[in-house]
């Protein structure tokens, strides 16, 4: 016999489910040599209780999942504190599960779906590379959170999600870059086929050259997720030594996140190399991190903050139907630190 259920119990026992519910709750109307007959069979078939029927009802009713890819990201950290603080509020409870990078979150939600009463669900880090019809699968209300354009088979646009414009602000740090006299900027950014973000940073960086008449040159392109964990420190590392070791001449780097240009610098410390005077670096989140390497990182801002709240008040209101989907986009914010020369000034 497979994995046992609780009708099995019912039918070994000659008793009804409806007995074998009551023996798991501690109800006192039932015969002891009962109870004691599905006790045993319990422990006979090691079986464990999948959360009772009261369980669930009270406490798993008012459950919100959220689903976090990528979630060694810092910027995800202080989203996910502010949602639990508005789901707290709220007396709602929060069941936070780490999506791994192979894994399809629409497949782990439609499972959270089929284990839980979930009121609704929160994709954090959302990858939108799914089979066109796939997220409507998901019966509950779900926001997309911090998630950029329009990538596959599925129209997102009709899904209620919150996000910066991933092109448009990394267009913005390349071309900060290139105003500072840089033209030849290496990037380091996520597989394309891992990150609709990376594809969009990647994207912006690309055009920005394009504008300004700089010929896009591969090789100052390095991946820094060609593992299972991204977004880590050791991934900034790696992909500048990689980098360093290319022999290809560059006067700046762009990291497509704070904790990737974190690694950029370390890397850049062992080779001998000063920042800003050898080598300039921007990052992408605005993140705590950037304040506390050494020199202060200029980088680009994104309101967490602000995204966090309207992530919870856009779920609020779809699960209690005061609103359709909605879609927001948040700007960015440029913050000039010390981590980039100034070229024209030489």
């Amino acid at each position: 016999m497979g994995e046992i259920t609780i009708k099995d119990i019912a039918r070994i026992c000659g008793v009804g489910v409806s007995t074998v519910s009551r023996a798991l709750n501690n109800h006192p109307d039932i015969r002891p040599e009962t109870r004691e007959q599905i006790q045993n069979v319990i422990a006979q078939y090691g079986y464990i209780p999948n959360n009772s029927a009261r369980n669930l009802k009270r406490i798993e009713s008012n459950a919100i999942a959220v689903l976090v890819r990528g979630i060694t990201n810092p910027l995800f950290n202080d989203i996910i504190k502010i949602l639990n603080f508005q789901l707290k509020r709220h007396k709602w409870s929060m069941i936070l599960q780490q999506v791994d990078y192979e894994e399809d979150e629409v497949a782990v939600a439609l499972e959270l779906i089929k284990e839980k009463r979930l009121k609704g669900i929160i994709f954090l880090g959302f990858n939108y590379y799914h089979p066109e019809g796939q997220l409507d699968k998901i019966s509950v209300p779900f926001i997309l959170g911090t998630v950029g354009s329009i990538y596959g088979d599925e129209d997102c646009s009709r899904y209620s999600h919150v996000t910066v414009d991933d092109m448009v602000e990394s267009y913005k740090m390349t071309d900060y870059l290139i105003g500072k006299g840089h033209r030849e900027i290496a990037i380091l950014s996520a597989e394309e086929e891992t990150s609709s973000m990376g594809k969009l940073r990647l994207e912006g960086y690309v055009k920005a050259l394009e504008d300004n008449g700089i010929t896009y040159n591969p090789k100052l392109r390095y991946s820094y997720s060609e593992g299972a964990e991204h977004y880590t420190m050791t991934d900034g590392y790696l992909a500048t030594q990689r980098l360093l070791a290319s022999g290809e001449h560059f006067t700046a780097i762009y990291a497509t996140t704070d904790i990737i240009a974190a690694g950029a610098y370390r890397a850049l410390f062992e080779a001998g190399l000063k920042i800003p005077e050898d080598i300039s670096v921007v990052g992408f989140d605005g993140i705590e991190i950037g304040d506390y390497i050494h020199p202060k990182l200029t980088t680009n801002l994104q309101p967490a903050r602000k995204m966090a709240e309207k992530i919870f008040e856009l779920l609020y209101d779809l699960v209690n139907e005061n609103c359709g989907n909605r879609n927001l986009i948040f700007k960015g914010e440029l913050l000039e630190k010390e981590s980039v020369r100034d070229l024209n000034k030489i």
